[in-house]
């Protein structure tokens, strides 16, 4: 009978959201990238592999981390923009379906099932229109929850995803190097993968603190309609807000905190600490890649330069968008990691920095992000 339930509460849960639904969707909204002959994509995607595959000892060199060596338990890919639609939707599900369960056995009340289908193909639907506006933005991406996805049969610990039309796109858009910009990428997207190679209990505890805050928000679906009316109300006034008072300089002059209507001091403690995590994650890429100089990236000065200025040229419906998407909120991840990195390095060196990838006590609070100092005396250097 239990096992009868179980099988049921899947099946539940797997309606809640139509994925494949997502991915089809995403795949029919999104713009196919810039316009190249067989053979252009052809030279393409043989340069990028060869970039990511160069990029890997620059990472070892600057982070001294010897897990950058083997990294044979992932896999590198060269994705379009539908591919990397399809491969998150597939991620999503993964990391999104034991939550689905949870809710689908605690609160069957809340899932229907005479309109679960009907509800999951408008969130599927939803969903894709999200993921087409980020398969147009996203240069590459390492994916640590490949393994649990149901197309990797290898069970392969990750996979890089490399976004070849938005990379193309980009290059031609500030007028740079192809060779040095596709390094450059690859750099930042490498580091992830050695990061996750050097730190294996990394992948677990994330699914962890994942799942602990997807499972406090269903099971306080209780008024959850309410706060995402709240929620879809004050977007809407912000998106007009933003439309008429946006300075000459293109930045809006209101910010919207989207999260603090669905999370209770529990969760913004979990997601504190998830939010401290990809600072460090993604402030150490950001410091990987600008650790090389002109011996190695030729153009760097200038690449660096052309693409901190595109942020600023963007229209006030993208920068609605990146907004209510988390795109802003990684900005700042950047920008907080990779003070916290420096910091760190310059007093204790890199070494001593490495100390964060021996286990989840090491990892670094918000609080810490924001004041190096504090982790530093923790660790005792």
């Amino acid at each position: 009978m239990e096992s009868n339930q179980q099988h049921l509460s899947q099946e539940t849960a797997a309606r809640l959201v139509n994925w494949d639904f997502a991915a089809a969707t995403a795949a029919t909204l999104v713009a196919p990238g810039p316009k190249m002959s067989r053979r252009e994509i052809q030279d393409a995607v043989a340069d990028l592999r060869r970039q990511a595959d160069d990029a890997v000892s620059h990472v070892h060199r600057i982070t001294g981390l010897d897990a950058a060596e083997n990294l044979r338990d992932s896999q590198v890919l060269i994705v379009d923009r539908a591919s990397w639609a399809k491969a998150n939707s597939q991620s999503f599900a993964a990391l999104m379906n034991p939550m689905l369960q949870h809710l689908a056995k605690t609160r069957p009340e809340a899932v229907n099932s005479t309109n679960t289908a009907v509800a999951g193909t408008l969130t599927g639907a939803e969903l894709g229109a999200v993921l087409a506006f980020l398969a147009s933005k996203v240069l590459g991406q390492y994916d640590p929850f490949a393994a649990l996805a149901s197309d990797n049969p290898a069970k392969t610990a990750g996979r890089l995803l490399l976004v070849a039309p938005n990379i193309i796109s980009t290059e031609r858009e500030l007028n740079v190097d192809p060779t040095d910009f596709r390094l450059w990428v690859c750099l930042h997207e490498q580091t992830h993968r050695v990061q996750f190679a050097a730190a294996p209990w990394l992948r677990d505890h994330m699914l962890e603190q994942i799942g602990a805050l997807s499972s406090g928000l269903m099971d306080k679906t209780q008024g959850l309609p309410e706060r995402i009316s709240q929620l879809a109300k004050q977007l809407s006034a912000a998106a007009r807000k933003d439309k008429q008072d946006t300075p000459s300089n293109g930045v809006p002059a209101r910010q919207t905190d989207v999260l603090s209507l669905l999370q209770d001091p529990e969760d913004k403690a979990r997601l504190s600490h998830l939010t401290a995590v990809m600072s460090l994650l993604e402030g150490h890429a950001n410091v990987v890649m600008d650790a090389v100089d002109a011996s190695i990236i030729p153009s760097v000065k200038t690449i660096r330069r052309r693409f901190n200025d595109r942020g600023a040229n963007r229209g006030w419906l993208d920068k609605f968008f990146r907004r209510i998407m988390g795109l802003d909120a990684k900005m700042r991840q950047y920008a907080d990691g990779s003070k916290f990195v420096r910091a760190v390095v310059d007093k204790v060196g890199m070494e001593g920095f490495n100390r964060v990838w021996e286990g989840a006590e090491n990892l670094p609070t918000e609080a810490e992000i924001h004041n190096p100092d504090l982790w530093i005396q923790r660790m005792g250097l």
